[in-house]
């Protein structure tokens, strides 16, 4: 029971270290598209300071600013793609491996268990239909014993 009650509590254990994994992952994520947001939104403001320069400036500063712009949203979708490659499978591998060894523990000692129950519920059974045949071999034994050494007395 105690090994039951260990690998219970491993188990436990190793999941909660996998969620707080996950959760750390899903903070940077939203961290990275927080940014890419941010990023996005220079980007868009570019966008429209080259329209701006499209009315009131010549070509080249048009094209400054538009090149500008691009590379923000080039800026953005590269944080986008790097947030979302992220992932706490890595990290967790060894207290996953931890969890499945402790799971697979728990349940070879509940099928240990479950064997000697049924083992216990047959012997009952045999000496409920059978009570003398169930408890003579024990008494047999001790019984002749003593008639031995009873007879070796005389």
């Amino acid at each position: 029971m105690n090994r039951i009650s260990r690998n219970i509590s491993i188990a436990l254990r190793a999941e909660r270290l996998i969620a707080q994994r996950h959760m750390a992952v899903i903070r940077n994520q939203t961290g990275l598209m927080a940014a890419a947001g941010l990023v996005a939104g220079i980007g868009l403001i570019m966008i429209n300071v080259a329209a701006f320069f499209a009315l009131n400036a010549s070509l080249s500063s048009q094209v400054s600013a538009l090149i500008v712009a691009l590379a923000n949203f080039g800026l953005a979708v590269v944080l986008a793609v790097a947030a979302s490659r992220m992932s706490a499978d890595a990290d967790v591998q060894g207290a996953t491996e931890v969890r499945d060894m402790a799971i697979e523990d728990l349940e070879a000692e509940l099928t240990q268990a479950a064997t000697e129950v049924k083992e216990v519920v047959t012997d009952i059974r045999q000496m409920v239909r059978n009570p003398l045949g169930a408890v003579l071999p024990g008494v047999v034994g001790p019984l002749a014993e003593a008639l031995l050494k009873s007879g070796k007395k005389k």
